[in-house]
C-alpha cells in the first residue's frame, strides 16, 4: 500500500510539472506570435507615419525583443523558436535601416535649402541676435558692435574651408549690411578704440575672404568641366 502511494505521489508530481511545462511553452508561444506580428505590424506603417512615430515604435520593439529571448527558455522547439525570432530582428533591422536613409535624406535636403542654409549661416555668424531675410542690424549698438565684427571674423576663419561659392555670396552680403549698419552705430557714439579695432578686423578679413572666395570659384569650375 506504501509503494502504490508513492508511485501515485510521483504521477501527480510529474502530471503537475508536465502541466506547468505545458502552461510555461504556451506563454512563450504567445510570446513569440506576439513579437512576431509587431514586427510585421509595424513594417505595414507608412513611412512617414512611421518616422513621425520612430522613438515609440522603436522603444515598443526593444521591450518586445527582450520578451521574446526571455521566453526562449520555455520553448517546446528551441530552435524554432530561435529561428523566428531572429526572422522577427532581421526584419525589423531591414525597416530601421530604411527609416535612418529616410532621415539622412531629409536631413540632407534641408541642408541644401537654400533658405535654411541662409538662416544656419547668419546663425552662426551673429550668435547674439537675429538678423532675420531683410538683414536687421538693429540689434547691433556702439556697445557691441566690436563684439559682433570679432565673432563674424572668428566664425569665418575657423570655417572658411568648408563654404561653397554660394556661401561665400551670403556672407558677403551680411557683412556688407553689417559695414553699412555700422555708419549709424559710428553717429551713435562709437568709441575711437573700439573703431580702430573693428578697422584692423575688417583690414584682416578682406584679403582673406577675397582669396577663399576665389578658391571656391576655381573650385566650381573645375568641378563643373568634370
Amino acid at each position: 500500500m506504501k509503494k502504490i502511494n508513492l508511485l501515485l505521489g510521483a504521477a501527480v508530481v510529474a502530471v503537475s510539472f508536465t502541466s506547468c511545462k505545458s502552461e510555461a511553452e504556451k506563454n512563450a508561444e504567445v510570446t513569440f506570435d506576439k513579437y512576431e506580428k509587431y514586427v510585421d505590424s509595424v513594417n505595414n506603417i507608412a513611412v512617414a507615419d512611421a518616422q513621425a512615430n520612430w522613438e515609440s515604435i522603436d522603444a515598443t520593439y526593444n521591450e518586445q525583443t527582450s520578451n521574446a529571448e526571455a521566453a526562449l527558455v520555455d520553448a517546446g522547439d528551441k530552435s524554432n523558436a530561435e529561428n523566428r525570432v531572429e526572422k522577427a530582428k532581421a526584419k525589423y533591422a531591414e525597416l530601421k535601416a530604411k527609416m535612418e536613409a529616410e532621415a539622412a535624406k531629409a536631413t540632407e535636403a534641408s541642408a541644401n535649402n537654400p533658405a535654411n542654409r541662409k538662416q544656419a549661416l547668419s546663425s552662426a555668424y551673429f550668435k547674439a541676435g537675429n538678423i532675420g531675410e531683410n538683414m536687421d542690424f538693429s540689434w547691433v549698438n556702439k556697445d557691441n558692435i566690436l563684439t559682433v565684427y570679432n565673432d563674424f571674423y572668428n566664425e569665418f576663419e575657423k570655417n572658411k574651408d568648408t563654404y561653397s561659392r554660394e556661401d561665400f555670396d551670403y556672407i558677403k552680403a551680411m557683412y556688407e549690411a553689417l559695414d553699412a549698419h555700422k555708419n549709424t552705430v559710428e553717429k551713435e557714439g562709437l568709441s575711437s578704440k573700439d573703431n580702430r579695432k573693428i578697422a584692423e578686423l575688417k583690414f584682416k578679413f578682406a584679403p582673406k575672404f577675397k582669396w577663399e572666395r576665389m578658391g571656391a570659384k576655381a573650385e566650381e569650375n573645375a568641378d563643373a568641366k568634370k
